[in-house]
């Protein structure tokens, strides 16, 4: 194979032969080529294709290493297992989980098939949902999973703990696990970790994979929790021919368990670790790229590197303070309709990024009044509309009846008069006998006690279950999807009523968009089955939704940017306290990953980049006095507030200052620490005016500042 089109360091990585080996590869300097390549490369000199493992974090990064390895290997690479995580722990499961007694029709539930779950066990236990939040309560079972904690292991260490709210939350874990285990369900955490499970408690198992993968390749590696790692060092166990791929400085995802210290650590855990470092960018402009590295430099957990490129530009980088969040958003529309006419550009090429969701609306409304075309990434995914889930659903069911989320979720749809009281009789009559629901549907118990309306629609349900259920077995998915969604009369009911209602209309496009992608699936997929399409659907995630590519201008949060690029970025929203987002009591760790997320956010933009902040903004209905970012000042281009002479000036604006009785204050110099009745603890950081009308600019602990009358404002020096 031709390695001259690498760089020095891509070709070291691409022709490392054995041993583990750590590729430090910075954001735009093709990390996805030398993971590929080297693929190629080590096919090429002989190994398997059956012997190599390469696994990322999303379908379209696993999609695209598949492609590239295909191209560049020919039908050899077709035959290695390229997956995400979560793909490679399902397949692997479904082919060596009966050794726990799972079965290979097991049900995947996503976030909200959890929440359902959750609130069932709050109801149960009768624990009120307002003090106890479902969505919390998930978040936390999937970060005990993310640190191989399972439900059992964990009463037992909240037994011993010291922690109240820990000890309350563990009878809710057991009882939701339970549940998940009498469904035949797995949630994304036990993908993970009843893989590792198996292999730490089968020797012959985990030998016969370890003795399989000769070579193996990781992914953004930095991205990796507990589990994960746990899994990687398992397999690799035996060869140690581990290669992994990634950036500590884009480290972004720990409230998700990711862990930046497998990256750090990684030279710890393995002996004659070769590390080689990819600091050639091919993305962005120098300028950008300088900004970037004197931000992230400010980090002391990081693998020192340094990106450069041979892309110079004079456009580069600014800094812009604008007076509220209004203004900011008319500014961007403003410099994006200019930039489009005087560079050529479409709307396409532009993206602005913020912290919070919250922060999307006041642009919205800019793009809308000014009619500039834009699209918003992170709205309601394709696979989470309610008419999209509800076909799902019975595709769930008919191929693991157990799943009782799935069936509560259809047994009224569309409305056949199986009403709440009667669910409810259900629900209690299953409990009673320790049976899933659809089980309880055969029960003489229930038909006897239903009228004869309702038990005439129970058994027409229970009967077309069945019937889709023996032709799943043969019949393609679509086709299954088009029964269910005529035989339940979805069809003509969203039919008639798309005459007259465009949202009627709306939601049978989508039905129908979902038809197509079931064909899509069985054209490209070599397993067909009903089951492998549910594992698909499954496994999407968001970030796979926002690697598409859609006309207009892009928003999104920041942390969905990651793998992007675009030409033209504005970084928005870049105040002390909404980014890096918090107090200013920051710990350390948090503290560097907000670090970490505006340095990806600066790394997406390829010719420019624009900075901006706003002296006031209005979120969650009240209106925040901010100073700009530290990590503008860190970038390079700070923002000096009331003086003269500021580094990147642009409508910087006057707030209004506020009026609160008081005795006239003391003459406050620069620099003097001061309490305030209301906002605390801060300091003077500049000053106007004099006697009756002497004005000073206090920056408060809390990262706030605010402009002050002296006359009135209830200050006094500490």
């Amino acid at each position: 194979m031709n390695l001259s089109e690498l760089n020095p360091p891509q070709r070291d990585a691409v022709s490392h032969g054995e041993g583990p080996i750590l590729v430090l590869a910075g954001a735009g300097t093709g990390k996805t080529r030398v993971i590929t390549v080297r693929i190629a490369h080590l096919l090429e000199t002989g190994i398997s294709p059956w012997n190599i493992l390469a696994v990322t974090f999303t379908n379209k990064a696993a999609n695209e290493m598949k492609d590239r390895v295909h191209r560049l290997a020919g039908e050899k690479g077709l035959s290695v297992w390229v997956s995400t995580f979560h793909s490679f722990c399902a397949q692997f499961l479904r082919m060596e989980g009966s050794l726990m007694g799972l079965s290979r029709n097991f049900t995947i539930y996503d976030d909200e098939d959890q929440k359902r779950v959750v609130k069932d066990c709050l109801k149960e236990l009768q624990i009120d949902e307002k003090k106890t939040s479902p969505g919390m309560v998930v978040n936390w079972i999937s970060r005990e999973k993310d640190r191989l904690m399972d439900a059992e292991s964990f009463a037992i260490s909240a037994a011993c703990a010291p922690d109240p709210q820990k000890r309350s939350f563990a009878p809710i874990y057991s009882l939701y696990q339970s549940k998940l285990d009498r469904s035949m369900a797995l949630d994304f955490g036990d993908l993970i970790l009843k893989t590792v499970e198996l292999l730490q408690d089968h020797a012959s198992l985990k030998e016969k994979y370890q003795e399989r993968f000769h070579h193996i390749l990781v992914d953004e590696y930095q991205d990796t929790n507990r589990a994960q790692y746990v899994l990687i060092k398992t397999l690799a166990a035996k060869h140690k021919n581990l290669c992994v791929v990634g950036d500590d400085d884009q480290s972004i995802y720990s409230w998700r368990g990711a862990d930046i210290r497998n990256i750090l650590e990684f030279e710890q855990d393995y002996t004659a670790v070769k590390v080689i470092k990819l600091e050639q960018n091919y993305r962005s402009a120098q300028p950008i790229l300088n900004a970037a590295w004197k931000l992230v430099q400010n980090n002391q957990l990081r693998k020192e590197k340094k990106l450069w490129t041979d892309r110079q530009s004079d456009k580069g980088v600014t800094s812009h303070w604008l007076d509220n969040e209004s203004v900011e958003a008319e500014w961007i529309v403003d410099r994006i309709s200019g930039l489009k006419e005087e560079r050529g550009l479409a709307y396409s090429d532009f993206s602005i990024f913020y912290r919070t969701n919250a922060q999307s609306r006041v642009l919205e409304d800019a793009f809308r009044l000014r009619q500039v075309p834009y699209h918003l990434v992170g709205n309601v995914r394709f696979y989470e509309r309610s008419e999209v889930k509800d076909l799902i659903a019975f595709l769930k069911v008919i191929v693991n009846p157990k799943d009782d989320v799935s069936l509560k979720r259809i047994i009224n749809v569309p409305p056949r008069g199986i009403g709440k009281t009667t669910l409810e009789f259900i629900q209690r009559l299953a409990s009673e006998k320790s049976i899933p629901l659809f089980d309880t549907l055969f029960e003489e118990a229930l038909l006897c006690r239903l009228g004869n309306k309702t038990r005439e629609q129970i058994l027409q349900f229970r009967s077309l279950l069945r019937d889709l259920g023996v032709k799943s077995q043969t019949e393609t998915v679509s086709a299954i999807l088009t029964e269910v969604f005529k035989k339940t009369g979805l069809f003509d009911i969203l039919s008639e009523e798309s005459k007259d209602d465009l949202e009627a209309a709306g939601r049978l496009d989508n039905i129908q968009e979902l038809l197509n992608a079931a064909e899509e699936f069985e054209e490209k997929s070599s397993d067909r089955s009903v089951s492998a399409y549910l594992e698909r659907v499954s496994l999407m995630t968001e970030l796979d939704d926002s690697n598409k590519k859609e006309l207009g201008v892009t928003l999104m949060t920041v942390h969905l940017a990651k793998g992007l690029e675009f030409p033209v970025v504005f970084l928005t929203g870049l105040e002390e306290g909404l980014f890096p987002l918090g107090d200013s009591q920051f710990q350390q760790e948090d503290l560097e990953e907000e670090r970490r997320l505006a340095y990806v956010g600066m790394t997406r933009a390829k010719d420019t980049l624009f900075l901006t902040c706003a002296a006031s903004r209005k979120l969650f209905g009240q209106v925040h006095w901010n100073m700009p970012s530290r990590f503008i000042a860190e970038a390079g281009y700070p923002i000096q507030i009331g003086l003269k002479g500021t580094s990147r000036p642009l409508s910087v604006g006057e707030p209004e200052f506020e009026k609160v009785p008081s005795q006239a204050g003391p003459a406050f110099r620069i620099g003097e620490r001061v309490h305030h009745s209301e906002f605390g603890k801060g300091k003077v950081i500049d000053r106007s005016g004099a006697g009756e009308d002497f004005k000073v600019v206090v920056q408060f602990d809390s990262g706030q500042w605010k402009k002050l009358l002296v006359k009135y404002a209830p200050l006094r020096k500490l």
